[in-house]
């Protein structure tokens, strides 16, 4: 059983870590700083994008890992 949840735990973690990696990166470009406008395709579409896509399964495969790291400390 312990030996089920660790395997299932390291490949939550190596997913969690190639999720991550596949991210862009949140860089405030010029454009925001000087108060450019934020109504764009990409900013109107941001819920259908690749990259919220891919925050959603950050979340999710996150949770799924602390939860697997909780029934592993209290079943060891």
């Amino acid at each position: 059983m312990v030996t089920a949840i660790t395997i299932i735990q390291l490949i939550s973690a190596v997913v969690l870590i190639a999720v991550v990696l596949f991210q862009s990166g949140k860089n405030a470009g010029l454009t925001s700083v000087m108060g450019g406008s934020s109504d764009t395709f990409l900013a109107r579409n941001k819920n259908k994008s690749r990259d919220a896509r891919l925050a959603r399964a950050t979340k999710w495969v996150a949770i799924v890992f602390v939860v697997l790291t909780l029934i592993l400390t209290i079943i060891h």
